[in-house]
């Protein structure tokens, strides 16, 4: 990793500099170049892949420290493997093969438990203008993920208000804890059983 300041990037020639940011985007790939991947993806926090052909997201066990990642017009449906994703806190997915909304939610509950910004326009399972669904639509939508996402604040380039929060929460209940919490508490009532 070179030593300059300021917005750096990992370019298409693999090399790192110290934004750790990495911009992959129109390339036509399916992931990150398996070797760059390897070399770098334990610094990068900013991973750009727009506009790809990514379907399959569990290469980002490559990333640990990944705080944004970018997969706008892709191929990505509710069914994409995510890999736990702990410092994760901005996902854009729009202009994806998202259909399955409660399928697609749980997997990032469980996977990405500080996700704050989450942006999903132009998905099937994404009511909105864009797509032929009405504003009802929407709002459900917006209210069932701020209740699965305990964290979102903004979605859809929208602030989470108070409000919508409380709404979430009496129309769909409080957000289940996630993945990480359950193994511990199973852990432990395993722990008691044993003899």
């Amino acid at each position: 990793m070179n030593g300059h300041s300021g917005a750096e990037h990992v370019g298409k020639s693999g090399e790192v500099t110290a934004g750790r940011r990495w911009s992959l985007a129109y390339l036509d790939v399916t992931e990150p170049p398996p070797d760059l991947s390897q070399k770098y993806g334990a610094v990068i926090t900013e991973l750009d892949l727009s506009h790809n052909k990514v379907s399959d997201l569990r290469f980002l066990t490559e990333f640990p420290q990944l705080t944004t990642l970018v997969v706008d017009d892709n191929q990505i449906t509710s069914q994409v493997k995510v890999p736990f994703l702990p410092k994760l806190h901005t996902l854009w997915l729009n202009h994806n093969r998202i259909k399955n909304l409660g399928m697609f939610v749980s997997t990032l509950a469980s996977n990405c438990p500080n996700l704050r910004i989450l942006s999903m326009m132009n998905n099937e399972a994404a009511p909105s203008f864009f797509n032929g669904g009405s504003y009802q639509q929407y709002i459900d939508f917006r209210y069932y993920l701020i209740s699965r996402l305990s964290k979102l604040e903004v979605l859809d380039y929208k602030s989470v208000t108070d409000d919508e929060r409380s709404e979430a929460t009496r129309i769909y209940g409080a957000a289940a804890p996630t993945r990480r919490r359950r193994k511990k508490a199973t852990s432990k009532l395993e722990q008691s059983a044993q003899f």
